[in-house]
């Protein structure tokens, strides 16, 4: 596999995984950064999915 597929592989499973983390644990005043919106969930998420399947 690529490098820029894996890290693609990667950005998706975590975006994901952070808009499950919204939709489930999520926050129900809205002050929770990581839960509180799902594009800023998958944004962060992604990007720690990326850099875990960049790592070597």
């Amino acid at each position: 596999m690529s490098p820029m597929l894996k890290i693609a592989v990667g950005a998706a499973a975590g975006a994901g995984i952070g808009y499950l983390m919204y939709r489930f644990v999520g926050c129900r005043t809205g002050a929770c950064p990581l839960t509180g919106n799902p594009y800023v969930a998958m944004v962060i998420w992604g990007a720690i999915g990326a850099i875990m399947a960049a790592g070597k």
